[in-house]
């Protein structure tokens, strides 16, 4: 029920998002209408069908992305119709007669006789074309369908959000209407009113039909509305209140109490049991009566994981620092792709990155599903109980998670506990992102959610010659002979490449040999040019690389100001895989 509410309140700020500006005038085309007869089925219409096609977007193969495809491009030539029909009875009877009759039966619901079908009907269009920004509460809610599958609760959580957006569009629109009938009264404006309407939905068709409502519009998409749905998140997982020695929201630090000390975290549940875990590296097999009388720090993460990447400076240091004192750091390994299932990959990973501390497989979900979590990276610390008294979910608050560290560590009796935080120097894909100038979302190359991919010939699942095409802002295309399966594309004859127009000072991508194992040798150029400076750590100046390994490689990290920029990735043999473009 709560996360329903999240998912619920995540749909109701859309309203402040630029992403929802493209169906405002599909909305507000029924402004002054009857509720029940107009606005009602066009949102419910919209609701339901953004919830079914988001579902099987997340859960569906190569035909729901195919499916989806050929449902936006008729739901933009209803809408048009429908614009024309606003503009002008007269305009559109020169049209075809069956489609302009269906047009001014539809555009009834903006009339005098509205319809619940037309309206209905409009409304799915709608839902076929709605984009909103992807923040922190919808990608959880299509984070949980990916992974639990379709179902029933992913449903209802996406027509939750879907919902919440429907609510505050029908607040605007009784507003909006009030302003328009206002207008109508005071200046007899009502069939301009009615013509202005069509050219927006018009104007509306043509910049989804241009790509500009996932493209201009979600780059546009400011933080604020971001930082409200984290809030949710966090007040929704019950964050704990600030604990002596931890600075406050406020800027306030709490003093310590008298001996014995007691830490003032709440406690957020019970250490589950660690019995179902796959293999340990780096150590003997832990149980949670073993570490009874230890600080615990679990650390769900993935290593192809750019975020997860980053968080390891901070999680070697705090092994480092305070492991002499009673803290255990536990690295849960939770592969998000296929590959990183792997033992193998796994071992290198570690050697690769430099983790000496325990790490226990988790290719069944089994311990992320113990803990209840559905993020990487994710911080859980715990007692000397046993018991969960804080944690964290994504990159950032280093800070106040070592104080959280020093608060339990006093807790637990350790004499050596200390209010100095570290600050390790990371470099490479390890170096913290530049959230300012960060303009470009992750982005998988699987049809199982693919998305903004711009070769003409369209996306199908299996083996298909692309072409590269012209990519917008945070738009990709493939070139070459390509398979795309569920999670990567994987190339069947030398010289394909990738092409993806983004803005971010850093530019990874995950990559791997392919089942053949062999070494793939690639170039990168950035806007047409070796790279020079701008190399990533994984390549030289004029761009050359190889892939050896199943892992993420950084590309791109920009050494002067961060601009908009065409990067392309041409591989010299066969058989690589692709699969998710990140970015810092």
């Amino acid at each position: 029920m709560a996360l329903l509410v999240i998912a619920y309140m995540g749909g109701v700020l859309t309203i402040l998002s630029p992403c929802i500006l493209p169906v405002l005038p599909f909305v507000f085309a029924r402004a002054g209408q009857p509720f029940l007869k107009s606005t009602l089925p066009m949102l419910a219409g919209m609701a339901l069908t953004f919830a079914g096609v988001a579902t099987l977007a997340a859960v569906g193969g190569g035909w729901a992305v195919e499916a989806n495809e050929i449902g936006r491009s008729l739901a933009l030539v209803l809408l048009a119709v429908f614009g024309v029909t606003l503009l002008s009875p007269t305009m559109a009877a020169r049209f075809t007669r069956p489609i302009v009759a269906l047009g001014n039966r539809l555009s009834q619901a903006a009339g005098t006789e509205p319809r619940v079908g037309g309206s209905l009907v409009l409304g799915v269009a709608t839902g076929l074309l709605w984009a909103p920004c992807a923040g922190p509460i919808l990608g959880l809610v299509l984070a949980s369908a990916a992974l639990q599958g379709a179902n029933a609760g992913s449903t209802a959580l996406l027509l939750a959000y879907a919902a919440g957006a429907a609510t505050s569009l029908a607040l605007a629109l009784v507003i909006g209407g009030q302003v328009f009938a206002a207008m109508k009264r005071a200046l007899g404006a009502g069939e301009w009113l009615r013509r202005g309407l069509g050219v927006a939905v018009l104007v509306a068709v043509a910049a989804i039909g241009l790509g500009l409502d996932t493209g201009l519009l979600a780059r546009l998409s400011g933080p604020t509305t971001g930082r409200i749905e984290q809030a949710l998140l966090e007040f929704a997982h019950s964050e704990a209140e600030a604990a002596p020695g931890v600075t406050t929201s406020n800027g306030t630090v709490l003093a310590a109490a008298d001996a014995p000390y007691r830490s003032r975290l709440p406690v957020e549940g019970t250490f589950p049991s660690l019995q179902s875990a796959g293999t340990w590296l780096n150590s003997a097999p832990l149980t949670t009566e073993q570490l009874r009388g230890k600080v615990v720090l679990i650390d769900f993460w993935t290593y192809s994981c750019i975020n997860c990447i980053r968080t390891l400076p901070y999680i070697r240091a705090w092994t480092d620092k305070y492991k002499d004192q009673g803290l255990v750091v536990i690295g849960v390994h939770t592969p998000e792709f296929a590959f990183e299932k792997k033992l193998d990959n796994v071992k290198t990973a570690l050697g690769t990155l430099k983790i000496d501390f325990p790490v226990v497989t988790d290719n069944d979900y089994k311990i992320w599903r113990a803990f209840g979590n559905n993020y990487w990276p994710a911080l859980y610390f715990i007692d000397a109980e046993g018991k969960i008294r804080h944690h964290q979910f994504g990159e950032g608050n280093y800070d106040r998670s070592e104080k959280v560290i020093q608060d339990l560590l006093k807790d637990a009796g350790s004499r050596k506990a200390e209010d100095e935080v570290v600050a390790p120097a990371a470099t490479g894909a390890e170096a913290p992102a530049d959230l300012g100038a960060l303009g470009s979302p992750e982005t998988y190359l699987g049809y199982e959610q693919a998305r903004r991919f711009a070769s003409p010939e369209g996306m199908k699942a299996g083996a298909r010659d692309y072409t590269a095409g012209a990519p917008r802002l945070n738009q990709w295309s493939l070139a070459g002979n390509w398979t795309v399966g569920g999670q990567q594309a994987s190339l069947n004859q030398p010289g394909g490449s990738i092409t993806y127009r983004f803005r971010a000072r850093d530019l990874h991508l995950v990559l791997g040999p392919g089942a053949s194992g062999r070494e793939v040798p690639f170039e990168v150029r950035i806007d047409g040019q070796p790279p020079g400076a701008d190399h990533g750590a994984d390549i030289d100046a004029e761009g050359r690389g190889t892939v050896k390994e199943t892992r993420l490689y950084q590309l791109v990290r920009q050494a002067g100001n961060v601009e908009e920029r065409t990067f392309e990735v041409r591989f010299l043999a066969p058989g690589v895989e692709a699969f998710a473009f990140t970015f810092g």
